[in-house]
């Protein structure tokens, strides 16, 4: 089927999801451009925070590329760009602050974060293999594929849609602790929360896309089969 209905919805997210990267990339570039008050950089606001939770051991480091920002929760690594590791910016210290929150996440055993820890694998080996069933059961009219494509998408899915509430405690955490230790003002908040939601809103706009996709296979799975009896 080369086109369904719930293409139109999927194309409509997806023009979100491109507007949410701009809205990143945008705002990124906007508070850069405003110092801090604190003064502090990136790399000290994340090293503020780990120590201040216990996590001396967790390094940070910096990487290559723009936006590259990460935690790395195997070799429990906090990895932040050259512009947010060295930057002073408003910028530079939320997303240093929001990467760190992850970190302090998983020393707090943060359920949702441990959750997606323990599925990844599964959903490492199910979003490989998912395309290729779907496609055959497409093809072939196999209705068994096309149900196990669909089931392992849903893990997919699933990985994304708990991947959101990780993301959002992040940041939460991350303004608290700016807040509470001095390193941002009241009035950087406004600054704080353009940066840190703009990102929130790609994670949003890519598990909608997921989720109607996913709603599209279960529609054209339901109706195969109702045709076929």
């Amino acid at each position: 089927m080369l086109f369904h209905p719930m293409d139109i919805f999927i194309f409509i997210a997806f023009l979100i999801s491109l507007w949410a990267q701009w809205k990143v990339s945008s705002n990124f570039k906007t508070w850069s451009e405003v110092p801090a008050s604190s003064g502090l950089t990136g790399a000290e606001v994340a090293r503020m925070i780990l120590d201040r939770h216990g996590l001396h051991h967790v390094p940070v480091e910096v990487v290559p590329g723009r936006l590259s920002d990460h935690y790395d929760p195997i070799s429990r690594v906090v990895r932040l760009s050259e512009p947010v590791f060295y930057g002073r910016s408003i910028a530079s210290i939320s997303v240093a602050a929001h990467e760190v929150g992850h970190a302090v996440q998983h020393q707090q055993g943060y359920a949702a974060l441990v959750l997606r820890h323990r599925m990844f694998p599964i959903v490492n080996f199910a979003s490989g293999v998912a395309p290729f069933l779907l496609l055959v059961g497409f093809l072939l009219h196999q209705f068994s594929l096309l149900g196990l494509g669909i089931l392992f998408f849903s893990l997919a899915v699933a990985f994304q849609i708990i991947t959101l509430p990780v993301e959002f405690n992040a940041s939460a955490r991350a303004k608290r602790f700016m807040l509470a230790e001095g390193v941002i003002a009241p009035d950087e908040t406004r600054g704080v929360n353009k940066v840190l939601g703009a990102a929130a809103l790609t994670y949003v706009a890519a598990t909608l896309i997921a989720v109607l996709e996913l709603l599209k296979y279960v529609l054209i799975f339901t109706q195969a089969n109702n045709s076929e009896e």
